[in-house]
């Protein structure tokens, strides 16, 4: 078996721009809201960053959940 199993492509392409757009704009809000009270919760959007770029999700391999086509043999 190549690689991790739990990191095997499982983002589809919707769902990976979206992940990446809300990323960018969460850490985008941490710059520009330095100030706020919680500033730091804009961090979070580093995790649809990373998991859009890499195109994994590990909570969807926990619970078995797909969003790009399956791969042909």
């Amino acid at each position: 078996m190549k690689g991790d199993p739990m990191l095997k492509k499982n983002v589809g392409t919707l769902d990976r721009a979206l992940r990446i757009i809300l990323g960018v704009a969460l850490l985008a809000g941490f710059f520009f809201n330095r100030d706020a009270a919680y500033s730091w919760l804009y961090l979070i959007g580093v995790v649809p960053l990373v998991t859009g770029l890499i195109s994994s999700c590990p909570l969807y391999t926990i619970f078995g959940l797909r969003t790009c086509p399956l791969e042909k043999r």
